[in-house]
């Protein structure tokens, strides 16, 4: 009787992991196709630029919707105010033997204040992205998908103001610490795609 190898990292201990980011918007209160986003990219083994959300994870005591706003400050040296939620993302990798689930809040802010930075040794590069530009300039399907959610958003805070946007889900500060993982290689369970280096 033969046997089939087990899948190994099916064996790995599970732990389930939350971050926060998002998109900050500038010039909303400009003419209209003037707003901007500011993004990140993280260079990958082949010294490529890969584009992405700034992110991160939510720390002990944190509101998830306050860990968005620093993350993004953190990350691409731009504050905002959180306006509302756009959605949420998850995917599994595997890091540090164990088999992580991570969740991420992805908010739409307005920009309050700051210019770009790189200071944060995790990021090579930032940029403030044109709307029409954001989903083709973003890598991971998720998140190209979010940008047109933000569009669509920042549509109807055109129309009817910012009061016309679902309501920000307020949140509880966070009670426990988490693990910090870093994905090398990511899969993302709801779009089947592979990348790297998501926060």
């Amino acid at each position: 009787m033969s046997h089939q190898p087990r899948n190994r990292s099916a064996q790995l201990p599970a732990v389930h992991e939350t971050s926060a980011g998002g998109l900050v918007i500038a010039g909303l209160d400009g003419p209209v196709g003037a707003e901007v986003a500011a993004i990140i990219g993280r260079c990958d083994a082949r010294g490529r630029t890969l584009w992405s959300l700034p992110k991160g994870h939510v720390e002990q005591g944190e509101r998830i919707e306050d860990a968005a706003a620093r993350e993004i400050a953190e990350e691409t040296g731009i504050h905002g105010e959180p306006l509302t939620l756009l959605g949420r993302t998850d995917y599994w990798f595997t890091a540090d033997q164990h088999r992580v689930h991570k969740t991420v809040h992805h908010y739409l802010l307005r920009y309050a204040h700051g210019e770009l930075s790189t200071d944060d040794h995790e990021v090579c590069a930032v940029a403030w992205v044109t709307l029409g530009e954001l989903a083709s300039t973003l890598i991971y399907p998720d998140e190209q998908r979010l940008a047109l959610t933000a569009q669509q958003m920042i549509a109807i805070i055109r129309q009817d103001g910012v009061t016309a946007l679902p309501p920000l889900p307020r949140t509880r500060p966070r009670r426990t610490p988490q693990t910090h993982s870093h994905a090398r290689w990511v899969t993302t369970t709801e779009y089947g795609q592979c990348g790297s280096g998501q926060a």
